[in-house]
C-alpha cells in the first residue's frame, strides 16, 4: 500500500495519533500533509479501483452510446462507424495511460486540472479546469431534462419539470453522502447498463443467425446498402467526409473515461488500484462500445429512415430498431428503463465529477478557498452545492427562448473532453522530461505507460485535429451559427486562457522548478 508524507503536529492536536488511523482514513492537503478526516479536513479516500471503474464506465456509457449511434450509423455506414470507434479507442487509449502514470505517481483530487497547472501553465490549469467543470455541471442540467422526456414515453402528459425536481434533490442529496456510499450507489446503476449491452450482444448474435422473423442476416447489412455512408456530398469523398463526423461523434461518446484520474484523490491504495482501474475501465468501455456499434451494424441497415428520427426515447435506438425488426415488440418499454437509468446514473456521476474538479481548482488557488472543505465525512459540500447549482439550467429547457440558451451551454460541453485530452498528453509529455531531469528512471514506476513518447504523441496529434475539425461541415455548406455553435467552446477556452495570462501574468513552469514532490505516492 502506498503511503505518504505526514506533517508534524504537537502533543494533543487532532490526527496526531496517526498509526491509530487506516490509510483509506487520511488523505493528502495542499502541502502534502495528512489530515484525519473525522474533522473534516480533507477528501476521502473512501473510494477502491471497483468504484473507479464504475464511475467512469457510468459516466462513458450513457445515451450517446443508446440513442446517438443511430445517427452514427446513418452518417458513415456500418463498417464507417466499426471503423471510427475502433480508431478513437486506440487515442483513448493513448490518454488513459498517460494519464494512468501520472495518476499512479502523484494521485490528489482533480488529477490533470492540478498537472496543467504545476507542469504547464497555470493559465491552463485554470482554463481548463474551468470549462471541464462547466462541461460536466451543464451536462448534468442535460441528463436531467433527459430523464423527463425518457419517462415521457410512457406518458407524453406527464410535466419534464416533475421529474427534472425530483431528480435534481435526489442526486444532489446523493453527493452529499460519503463518497464510499456514492461509490455503491454508482456500482448498481451501471451494472444495469454493462448487463443490457451485454445482453443485447447475445440477442444480436441470435438475431443475425436467423432467430428473427428475418430470417439469417449474416453481413447482409455490410452489402445493401453497403458498408459505407455518403454524407453531404456524393462519392468516396462524401464516404470520408460521413466517416470524419462520426470520428468526432466516437470521441464524444468516449468521454468520460478519464474520470479515473479526477477519483484518484479519494482512492485507497491509488498505486494498486488507480492501474488496476485505467486497465479494466479502458478496456471495458472499448470492447462495449465496439461489440454494440458491431453488432448494430449487422443487425439495422444503415438506411433504415427510422435511425434518423429526432426522438429522445426509446424509439430512437438502434437497440429497439433492431428488436422491432426482428419482431420483438416487447422491448422498447425494456430499453426505455435501461435508458432512464443510464441517464440517471451519469447525472449522479456528473455532480460527482464536477465537484470534485472545484476542489482541485480551490487546491491550485484558481477558485475559492472554501470550495476545498468538507465536512467530517470527506465531502465537499460546498463544491457540490455550487455544481448542482448549475443543474437547475434543466429548467431553461421548459421556457420557448431558453432551449437556444440551453443547446449553446451544450456545446461548450461537447468539445471540453477534447480539450482535457489534449492538456492530459502535454503534462504527461512534460512530465517525462521533468523525470529525466531529476534522474528518475520510468522503469521504477508503478504503473508505466508503453510505447513513450510516441504514443502520447499519437494522441495529442488527433485530439488536436479533431478538436479543430470538429465543425468541419460547416466549411462545406457555410453556416455562421453552425460554426459559432461548433467552436464556441474552444473560443472560451483560448478567452479564459488568455484573460487569466493577462490578469496574473503567469509564466510557464520551467522544468527546474516543477514539484514532484507535492502529493507523491511514495
Amino acid at each position: 500500500m502506498a503511503s505518504y508524507p505526514t506533517a508534524t503536529s504537537s502533543p494533543g492536536e487532532p490526527g496526531m495519533e496517526i498509526e491509530k488511523v487506516p490509510d483509506a482514513a487520511l488523505v493528502s492537503s495542499i502541502d502534502g500533509s495528512q489530515k484525519d478526516l473525522e474533522v473534516g479536513e480533507g477528501l476521502q479516500r473512501g473510494l477502491n479501483s471497483w468504484h473507479l471503474q464504475f464511475i467512469a464506465i457510468g459516466s462513458a456509457i450513457g445515451t450517446g452510446l443508446f440513442l446517438g449511434s443511430g445517427k452514427a450509423l446513418a452518417t458513415a455506414g456500418a463498417v464507417g462507424c466499426l471503423i471510427a470507434f475502433l480508431f478513437v479507442g486506440t487515442i483513448v487509449y493513448s490518454i488513459m495511460v498517460s494519464l494512468g502514470e501520472m495518476a499512479t505517481f502523484m494521485p490528489v483530487a482533480g488529477s490533470f486540472t492540478a498537472y496543467a497547472s504545476r507542469f504547464v501553465d497555470p493559465s491552463l490549469g485554470f482554463s481548463m479546469g474551468w470549462i471541464y467543470w462547466f462541461s460536466w455541471a451543464s451536462t448534468y442540467a442535460l441528463e436531467l431534462v433527459g430523464s423527463g422526456l425518457v419517462i415521457q414515453y410512457w406518458d407524453k402528459s406527464l410535466s419534464v419539470g416533475i421529474f427534472i425536481a425530483i431528480f435534481w434533490v435526489t442526486f444532489t442529496a446523493c453527493n452529499f453522502l460519503p463518497v464510499r456510499w456514492f461509490g455503491e450507489f454508482e456500482s448498481y446503476f451501471v451494472s444495469i447498463k454493462v448487463i443490457t449491452i451485454i445482453g443485447f450482444i447475445i440477442f444480436a448474435i441470435c438475431i443475425d443467425a436467423g432467430a428473427g422473423q428475418q430470417g439469417y442476416l449474416g453481413f447482409d447489412a455490410w452489402v445493401h446498402p453497403g458498408p459505407f455512408a455518403e454524407y453531404i456530398v456524393t462519392g468516396n469523398i462524401g464516404k470520408f467526409v460521413g466517416f470524419w463526423s462520426v470520428l468526432v461523434t466516437a470521441g464524444f461518446s468516449y468521454q468520460g473515461t478519464e474520470l479515473v484520474g479526477v477519483g484518484a484523490g479519494e482512492t485507497a491504495n491509488p498505486s494498486k488500484s488507480v492501474p488496476q482501474a485505467i486497465r479494466w475501465t479502458f478496456w471495458g468501455v472499448f470492447t462495449l462500445f465496439v461489440g454494440t456499434i458491431f453488432f448494430i451494424g449487422l443487425t439495422v441497415p444503415a438506411d433504415n429512415p427510422s435511425l434518423l428520427t429526432d426522438a429522445s426515447d426509446a424509439s430512437a435506438s438502434p437497440l429497439v430498431i433492431a428488436a422491432k425488426l426482428a419482431g420483438v415488440p416487447i422491448l422498447p418499454h425494456i430499453i426505455n428503463a435501461v435508458l432512464l437509468t443510464a441517464v440517471l446514473s451519469a447525472a449522479n456521476s456528473n455532480l460527482y465529477s464536477g465537484s470534485r474538479i472545484i476542489v482541485a481548482l480551490a487546491n491550485e488557488g484558481h477558485a475559492p478557498a472554501f470550495f476545498a472543505r468538507t465536512n467530517r465525512y470527506g465531502t465537499p459540500h460546498y463544491a457540490v452545492a455550487f455544481t448542482a447549482v448549475i443543474g437547475l439550467f434543466a429548467f431553461l429547457n421548459l421556457s420557448s427562448g431558453g432551449g437556444t440558451v440551453f443547446n449553446w451551454l451544450l456545446n461548450i460541453a461537447g468539445i471540453a473532453g477534447f480539450i482535457s485530452w489534449c492538456c492530459i498528453s502535454i503534462c504527461h509529455l512534460i512530465f517525462m522530461r521533468a523525470l529525466r531531469s531529476r534522474g528518475i528512471s520510468r522503469e521504477t514506476l508503478t504503473f508505466k505507460a508503453p510505447m513513450q513518447p510516441w504514443l502520447t504523441i499519437y494522441g495529442l496529434f488527433f485530439c488536436v485535429l479533431i478538436l479543430f475539425t470538429n465543425g468541419f461541415t460547416v466549411f462545406i455548406s457555410w453556416s455562421t451559427s453552425g460554426f459559432f455553435t461548433a467552436y464556441i467552446s474552444l473560443i472560451l477556452f483560448l478567452a479564459l486562457y488568455l484573460g487569466h495570462k493577462l490578469i496574473f501574468r503567469t509564466k510557464f513552469v520551467a522544468l527546474a522548478d516543477i514539484d514532484l514532490e507535492r502529493d507523491r505516492a511514495i
